[in-house]
């Protein structure tokens, strides 16, 4: 199989076309690696990157920032970006709405968001499936992150993961992950399943290798993946790789997110947030002594950079053979990554940041512009900006 990959990476490794208006330094010059090195937010600064792998890009990611809050999510699609990028373009706004109408930030309001983004894609589904039929095979995974005053509030869908980088009493760094996995490599997870679904005998099924749902999908919550989830979805059959053994007689997979709500100590310095791809390669461990080792500025590049090392060996190939492979065949080697490091400055934490800008930052697509976290504005003059 290797060998086969070999071969077929080395055809490619020719000039690779650059991306315009991409950030790039002079000894890192992988055409597929967009990042912003350091950026101010609420309560402390941020570091963005991505790179990409698939064909088109799957990975959707936003930072929005503002005086009293900071807001970021990583998406990171299947089956295509359509439902990623529609839930950069819709969640946040839903969270700002219902922060509006509610008064502050909660964890309802956070799964009210969620709820809101999924019904509006699907609708999207449904008004379109006549013209794109498959759209009702695509789906994202769904992490999102939110700073108000000195709580975070996380909530997960997928296997995206959120991990936090903890001071402990000899100086040394501690990783703890605060998310879970909704994977069906987890035994819990699987266990899960089976209890909701004790009547299917291939509600989880191993495939090539790898726990599948249904022998289709590995994550079991996502925005998305209509087919999965209402019968009115069903995919057409013709399809292989979507198809079911038997009628969807209820939703194999849920789009209720996980929600951890914590209030931020003294010892909490920087949360990362990354996609699967980055997991697949360094453990929670090795994330967080990189960025506690290293300057702020290009942490989530180093991130990546580490991964995309780690990566590379694997195949053994030198990371500077890998950046000459074009996307789409660079799938074989790693996944799509992005990768958010949100650092706290307790400092910060507990007074209004006027200096900061309402910013919007659209990961990879380079997409920089103000926030509607201006909106919010009306919330924190009533006093009502604790949660």
């Amino acid at each position: 199989m290797f060998s086969w990959l070999a071969r077929t990476a080395s055809a490619c490794w020719g000039p690779v076309r650059r991306y315009a208006r991409m950030s790039k330094d002079e000894d890192d010059d992988d055409p597929l690696l967009w990042s912003r090195d350091i950026e101010r937010h609420s309560a402390g600064e941020f570091s963005i990157a991505v790179v990409q792998a698939n064909e088109s890009m799957e990975d959707h990611s936003q930072v929005e920032t503002g005086p009293i809050a900071t807001f970021l999510g990583v998406y990171d699609g299947h089956g295509g970006p359509d439902a990623s990028r529609y839930i950069s373009d819709h969640l946040f706004l839903h969270l700002i709405r219902l922060t509006r109408e509610n008064g502050a930030i909660s964890e309802e309001v956070v799964r009210n968001a969620f709820s809101a983004t999924e019904d509006g894609f699907l609708a999207h589904v449904r008004r379109t499936r006549e013209i794109k039929p498959l759209l009702a095979a695509i789906g994202s995974c769904c992490l999102v992150g939110v700073i108000w005053k000195e709580t975070l509030y996380i909530a997960n869908l997928g296997d995206s993961r959120a991990v936090i980088g903890c001071l402990g009493r000899s100086n040394n760094i501690i990783a703890q992950q605060l998310t879970s996995d909704h994977n069906a490599s987890m035994e819990e997870v699987r266990q899960e399943l089976r209890s909701l679904h004790p009547d299917d005998s291939h509600i989880v099924v191993m495939k090539h290798g790898v726990w599948r749902i249904k022998g289709i999908i590995q994550v079991s919550r996502s925005i998305g993946d209509a087919y999965l989830k209402r019968p009115e979805f069903t995919v057409d059959s013709s399809v292989p790789r979507f198809r079911l053994s038997e009628p969807l007689r209820r939703p194999v997979l849920t789009a209720e997110p996980s929600i951890y709500t914590r209030v931020l100590c003294q010892q909490d310095k920087f949360v990362v947030f990354a996609s699967d791809g980055l997991w697949e390669h360094l453990t929670n461990q090795e994330a967080v002594e990189i960025v506690y080792n290293y300057p702020r500025a290009g942490i989530a590049r180093r991130l990546v950079r580490a991964a995309l090392d780690v990566a590379s060996r694997k195949r053994e190939m030198r990371y500077a053979d890998l950046k000459k492979v074009e996307k789409g065949i660079r799938r074989f080697f790693h996944d799509d990554i992005t990768v958010i490091v949100i650092f706290i400055d307790h400092e910060l934490l507990f007074s209004p940041n006027s200096s900061v800008p309402d910013l919007s930052v659209r990961g990879f697509v380079d997409r920089v512009g103000a926030s509607d976290f201006s909106l919010l504005d009306v919330v924190s003059a009533n006093g009502n900006s604790t949660a």
